[in-house]
């Protein structure tokens, strides 16, 4: 999924299934649409949320011009979401802190805790048959393998090792994201669509996670997250900038496709809907394009929506 070396989206790999469950829609692309309690409350957080419908005659027509920029529904309160991201299986994970932890099990008993200065004794006898909650204690990351993340860590037995669960804020995840998919000099409308379309795809994996323990991976399968170490200023701001902003059509999420160019975009998507090409972004904000046109550019027919607290 983007990336200047040019890799394919996590979409590829995982259309398939998800299309076989929840059907076609919005120009053969993923559309997640309300089902279940759970589902419509949290599409009930969709606000000023147009519902475009044109022909296929003008839309050839309209793709032959700089389209029109999509409308920015009116600032809201946010709605804090967290989202669950697989990070790894492993027989004996590394796991450590930059500052004081504690390990917990289901019932919020502390089985262990430390300074941050030595490795996590996952090894200890009947910790294996239990699910366990690595926690910091202060605002210090939690360290895999030495990689840091922000949040917290489910740690759930396999039987034979280890499956390592990140569980944190949407928006800092969302941070990572951006700044792992796009190099951050790049211009800053373009790390804006990219963090719209990255929320929106989060979105479509919080209504429909692909396991009962984790909402998507970390791999460019679906989307490159790489903990603390590819988040920067301008990750966090572009993402601060589009708070609570998807991409919407007819009242669903669009599981927004993207790639890191126009070649890869087309080979991989074709088949499947509108697409954005990373570097054709960052070139349409070097030409003066403001994020919400750049998004109208590559997801024609779709609005933008805002999500609400409250």
């Amino acid at each position: 999924m983007g990336g200047l070396q040019g890799r394919l989206g996590p979409h590829l790999l995982l259309l398939p299934l998800a299309l076989g469950a929840v059907g076609f829609g919005y120009a053969g692309q993923q559309i997640f649409a309300p089902r279940g309690s759970a589902d419509q409350s949290l599409m009930a957080a969709l606000l000023d949320n147009p519902q475009p419908q044109t022909s296929a005659k003008a839309a050839a027509k309209a793709a032959a011009q700089p389209r029109a920029a999509l409308a920015v529904p009116a600032s809201a309160q946010p709605l804090q979401l967290s989202i669950r991201v697989h990070l790894l299986e492993a027989p004996r994970p590394q796991l450590g802190s930059e500052g004081p932890w504690r390990l917990v099990n289901q019932r919020g008993a502390v089985l262990a805790q430390g300074s941050g200065a030595e490795l996590i004794p996952l090894q200890r006898s009947g910790f294996s048959s239990q699910r366990l909650w690595l926690e910091p204690q202060s605002q210090a990351p939690l360290l895999l393998n030495g990689r840091a993340y922000a949040g917290r860590l489910a740690l759930v037995p396999t039987g034979q090792g280890w499956m390592v669960v990140n569980h944190l804020d949407l928006e800092d995840y969302l941070a990572s994201v951006v700044g792992a998919e796009m190099p951050s000099s790049w211009s800053f409308e373009a790390l804006k669509a990219q963090a719209v379309a990255a929320r929106s795809y989060a979105l479509a994996h919080l209504a429909r996670p692909a396991s009962q323990h984790w909402n998507l991976g970390d791999s460019t399968r679906w989307q490159a997250y790489n903990g603390l170490q590819s988040r920067s200023e301008r990750s966090r701001r572009a993402v601060a900038d589009t708070a609570g902003l998807i991409l919407s059509y007819k009242g669903g999420i669009v599981e927004s496709l993207y790639a890191a160019n126009a070649q890869i975009s087309w080979e991989a998507h074709r088949e499947l809907g509108a697409s954005m090409s990373q570097e054709g972004a960052h070139k349409l904000a070097q030409r003066g394009w403001q994020f919400n046109q750049i998004l109208a550019h590559y997801y024609p027919g779709a609005s933008l929506a805002r999500l609400r607290g409250g």
